[in-house]
């Protein structure tokens, strides 16, 4: 299950005691789901779970399913490792879904996304050799129709969300047609719920032989600990989840590790800030932990607290980006068209972040000091189960002093 090349490099780019602290991430994900569990009401995701009681490897109570860690290893062992997958490491997508286009012209945002904006941002992918791949940018409301777009005029690796019967078709289609596609599912939503408006659809796409892409974002400060570890764990405990699922329900699916964790600032009303150098050593820490499990991993970075295309945003695009060069990744969405809590997708941030990741290197990444593990985290997860974390101890003890701009 893991990787022992994978575990020393990751250990002489981010040091032995990071590492430790990472491997301890996974151990406390694994008490997550055994003593937390994760709701879930999705008849055949429960039945699949349920075939494990009399063995003693997953129990279910009350809409509730926890999950031993001898078969969260079971699983981990039927999942396709990176050298079986189709993107090679340090991919840079342009990935994400902004509900509206930044209008260049009036310098605001809020332009419904048109299927013109798809098709540009597709062949954008497909011309710029920097793009490894991409995911929708934009959302139309029709998901067929978008697909579609995106696989005529983008022979990259696509990612995209299915959820209706319609959209499922199309993507079997895709798939046997080029085979280098992801169903995107952020199939949990806290605390350690399975969100019911994906689940149906989760289970078909799994069953019909997909690979999925599971995503998860639990927040520091509002849905977990305000630490690295505490965060890490929680986001790796929702993942998980969702990829022993897919394997009870089809084992052998391809399962990529999209846990996305983020950073609640409470300078900015606890919203999202994506512009933090901490956001970029998150996802980071994230990617490496995958990396030695020898999971295809789909983390953020690159991204921005601007609300318009300034100075700013893109030197925390070059930021970003640089940091993911120096310490290495797999796939990074979010790395260049972005704005502020990723509402706005910007054409002209799109072309000049594109631009600035062709030139970026690992020298230009700023200096951080690479956590260890915060024993409080798991003291926090202890204490406050499901609940929130914006009162914890743990919380007001480390504003402005762990993740840091």
């Amino acid at each position: 299950m893991m990787n022992d090349k994978q575990l020393e490099k990751s250990k002489s780019l981010l040091g032995d005691e990071t590492v430790n602290m990472l491997l301890r991430v996974h151990e406390d994900a694994l008490w997550i789901l055994e003593n937390l569990g994760v709701g879930c009401k999705q008849p055949e995701m429960l039945q699949a779970f349920q075939q494990f009681e009399s063995e003693g490897l997953a129990f279910t109570y009350e809409n509730r399913v926890f999950v031993t860690t001898d078969l969260v290893k079971r699983c981990l062992t039927t999942v396709p490792g990176v050298k079986d997958f189709f993107v090679p490491l340090n991919s840079f997508f342009i990935g994400g879904t902004a509900p509206y286009v930044y209008d260049e012209e009036a310098g605001t945002g809020g332009l419904p996304p048109t299927p013109e904006h798809v098709t540009r941002i597709a062949r954008i992918a497909q011309e710029k050799d920097m793009v490894a791949g991409m995911g929708r940018g934009v959302k139309l409301k029709d998901e067929v129709e978008q697909m579609n777009i995106m696989a005529e005029n983008c022979d990259k690796p696509l990612y995209f969300a299915v959820t209706s019967d319609q959209a499922l078709a199309r993507a079997k289609e895709i798939h046997e047609e080029r085979g280098n596609i992801m169903i995107v599912f952020c199939l949990t939503r806290p605390p350690l719920e399975v969100s019911e408006n994906f689940s149906e659809h989760f289970v078909k796409v799994v069953q019909a032989g997909l690979p999925v892409f599971i995503s998860a974002m639990p927040m520091a400060g509002i849905s977990a600990p305000f630490c690295y570890n505490g965060v890490l764990a929680m986001t790796h405990a929702e993942v998980l989840f969702g990829i022993c699922a897919a394997q009870l329900l089809n084992e052998g699916t391809t399962c990529v590790h999209a846990g996305y964790p983020t950073i609640a600032d409470p300078r900015i009303e606890y919203n999202p800030n994506y512009g933090l150098v901490s956001h970029n050593l998150l996802n980071i820490l994230m990617t490496h932990l995958n990396l030695i499990l020898d999971l295809p991993t789909f983390q953020s970075g690159g991204t921005t607290h601007e609300e318009h295309p300034t100075e700013r945003a893109y030197a925390d695009a070059r930021m970003g980006q640089a940091m993911c060069k120096k310490y290495g990744f797999h796939m990074i969405r979010h790395p260049f068209a972005f704005l502020r809590y990723l509402i706005d997708f910007s054409f002209e941030k799109l072309e000049k972040a594109i631009e600035i990741a062709e030139t970026v290197t690992p020298e230009d990444a700023p200096e951080v000091e690479m956590p260890g593990y915060d024993e409080r985290g798991m003291e926090s997860i202890k204490r406050i189960a499901l609940g929130m974390y914006m009162e914890d101890p743990l919380t007001t003890a480390n504003i402005g002093k762990v993740f840091v701009e």
